[in-house]
């Protein structure tokens, strides 16, 4: 089966609607540009508390799905612990298929 919310992050980064990495990622949020982030699930507890507490604060929705390799092969990088989406239409349509996951 496809994984449509991978598909969906591919379809963002195309594109040009997400950031990734550590660097970039907390620049969008802390700039309030980040509709979403997604963690990997298998980043550090470090990372995990560092953006869902950056993402509660400036109330930007945040979830953890794939893993880091996964993450990366869909935004044609190679391993990413984050990801930011800055466009709400993706975002709510990511949130949506998540939903139904």
């Amino acid at each position: 089966m496809q994984d449509k919310v991978l598909s969906l992050l591919s379809l963002a980064t195309k594109a040009g609607k997400t950031v990734s990495g550590e660097f970039m990622t907390e620049n969008e949020i802390k700039s309030e540009k980040a509709k979403l982030v997604i963690l990997a699930s298998d980043c550090s507890d470090n990372t995990k508390k560092k953006f869902e507490d950056m993402c509660a604060y400036r109330n930007i929705k945040i979830v953890q799905y794939a893993n880091k390799e996964e993450l990366g092969k869909y935004i044609g990088k190679e391993f990413r612990a984050c990801v930011a989406v800055l466009d709400q239409g993706f975002a709510a349509s990511i949130l949506k298929q998540l939903e139904n996951f």
